[in-house]
């Protein structure tokens, strides 16, 4: 599948293959980090952002495709609804079928509450199944939750919400024991020990995976445990609306039957918004790792309702997104490719950068290494850098690609690429949401009897997340969000169910001359790129 030109770009790679094992590669100090941030990172990007004019937030600046959401009308008729023909009534609904939203119905379950999981497609059609590398938990002799707090902190910039990191580095050892008691498959030595490695941003080895599907196998575990315990479960049906009484309480959601195209009325004394990131908006036209759903949706609502954001103007970018071939462009490349060995190398054979600095530090350098220093490799999409594999082999021993990345090994050869024999091309792609809905550390928005957990949230990962937090996260809020959602659920008292909300946000959009785009769009619209 490499051309001719490419073929003879990796001889230069080879050559420089031995030298480059021997060397160490310095790692960069503090203000270098700072400098490389703010001169390539696309968050720093002339003209990328604007603020948003309207609801919580006015006044702060955000990603234009993520503002184009926020600042546009409900799609559904506010008076011509009825919301006293009530389809599900409820103690907890959940919106959302991924990791997240799967443990807080699990966990809700538990605690004796009638449970509703809503989702936008098929139960489990979420990003945590496409998450590769890794949980994070502190369970090693060598390993603390307090040394895993600092790295969380490190990576997020320090600005992080204390509250959250400690939750979610405490409750991580606990997690691990939960997802194995549940039947995951997390990899092991023979003696029956978890394996670990190092992430980006980490200093110890507290990656726990099943090969390079960690994500799939936890999401099979939890869906699988749902379905055998009963959780009623509505799928092709997104919410969006959320409903609130004549107090001011979360009182459910609107959902819409993709298939039937009806809408659905669901009352519900506490809600749980799981709905994922925002990948599919394409911010700054990048490709993204993200599935179809993620849209943005649950943000959307929330801020419409009146909960408060945090650290939107935060994105990330994983460093290594598929770049060559075209058919896969944007998929994601598993930080474990990293943490085995495989160094990131120039069109010149040359190292650029440490290959386990913080996400955001090595998209930067990518960036930089393309765009100024003009040493990326083309492809169709642009440029390129290559992501060393085989240095893997040559340290691990033959067959170690096969065994610890299955399935990146059969993606990469369905097209005639031996990742264990030849370096792929790798370019920053759209991953995660950094920021969010405003939680505390019960998952609890600022919105009564809203809870929140998983991407859709913000605080915990500050401006950056390492790799291995997302999984622990959901896992983690997840279980706090069904927890305690279920808990609160029965002392609530609802009053008369209202969409009063959703009718003065659309006001304030008519005063600012807003509203002309319809959200949320629940799936992007890729007619007329095709051949872009």
């Amino acid at each position: 599948m490499y051309t001719a030109e490419m073929l003879s770009l990796i001889e230069t790679v080879e050559r420089t293959r031995e030298k480059r094992l021997k060397e160490a590669f310095p790692r960069l100090s503090a203000a270098e980090k700072t400098n490389i941030l703010q001169s390539y990172h696309p968050d720093h990007m002339k003209d990328s952002m604007r603020p948003v004019k309207v609801g919580p937030n006015a006044g702060e600046k955000m990603p234009h495709e993520l503002v184009d959401v926020l600042e546009s009308r409900s799609m559904i008729d506010v008076d011509g609804l009825a919301l006293e023909n009530i389809d599900y009534d409820v103690d907890v609904l959940v919106i959302g079928g991924g990791g997240a939203g799967t443990a807080a119905a699990l966990l809700a379950a538990e605690r004796g509450a009638t449970v509703l999981l809503a989702t936008k497609l098929r139960h489990g059609d979420a990003n945590t199944m496409m998450a590769e590398g890794g949980i994070q938990a502190a369970t090693k002799e060598n390993d603390s939750p307090a040394i895993h707090y600092l790295d969380t902190m490190g990576g997020g910039g320090f600005q992080n919400i204390p509250q959250l990191v400690n939750a979610l580095v405490q409750d991580a050892p606990i997690c691990i024991q939960w997802l194995e008691r549940l039947g995951c498959m997390f990899s092991k030595d023979p003696d029956g020990t978890l394996n670990t490695i190092h992430g980006g941003g980490t200093s110890r080895k507290r990656m726990h995976f099943a090969h390079d599907y960690t994500g799939a196998e936890i999401m099979r575990t939890l869906r699988d445990e749902a379905r055998n315990r009963g959780i009623k479960v509505v799928e092709f049906s997104p919410a969006v609306e959320l409903i609130k009484d004549d107090q001011g309480q979360c009182a459910g959601a609107v959902l819409y039957n993709l298939e039937t195209e009806q809408y659905l009325i669901v009352r519900a004394k506490t809600v749980i918004i799981a709905t994922g990131g925002s990948g599919r908006l394409h911010i700054n036209d990048s490709p993204t790792t993200n599935h179809y759903g993620a849209t943005a949706d649950g943000l959307v609502m929330a801020y419409r309702a009146g909960a408060k954001l945090i650290y939107l103007d935060a994105t990330q970018f994983h460093p290594t997104g598929v770049a060559f071939p075209e058919q896969i462009v944007g998929q994601l490349v598993t930080e474990k490719v990293r943490g085995l060995g495989a160094q990131l190398v120039n069109i010149d054979g040359e190292q650029f950068i440490y290959p386990l600095e913080t996400r955001d530090v090595v998209s930067s350098a990518i960036f930089r290494e393309c765009r100024e220093r003009q040493k990326g490799i083309p492809v169709p999409s642009g440029y390129g850098v290559w992501l060393d594999s085989p240095m893997i082999e040559m340290l691990h021993g033959k067959g170690t690609i096969e065994k610890e990345l299955p399935a990146m090994f059969r993606q990469f050869m369905r097209f005639g690429i031996n990742m264990a024999e030849k370096p792929i091309l790798v370019y920053p792609t759209l991953h995660y949401q950094n920021g969010g809905i405003l939680i505390n550390e019960d998952a609890e928005s600022e919105i009564p009897n809203l809870y929140v957990a998983g991407e859709a949230s913000g605080g915990v990962h500050g401006r950056n997340r390492l790799m291995g937090n997302s999984l622990l996260d959901i896992i983690v809020f997840g279980r706090r969000a069904g927890k305690n959602a279920a808990e609160k659920a029965k002392t609530v008292k609802l009053g008369k169910l209202t969409l009063e909300h959703t009718k003065s946000f659309n006001k304030e959009l008519e005063q600012q001359g807003l509203g002309q785009r319809v959200a949320p769009i629940l799936l992007p619209d890729y007619r007329g790129k095709i051949s872009k």
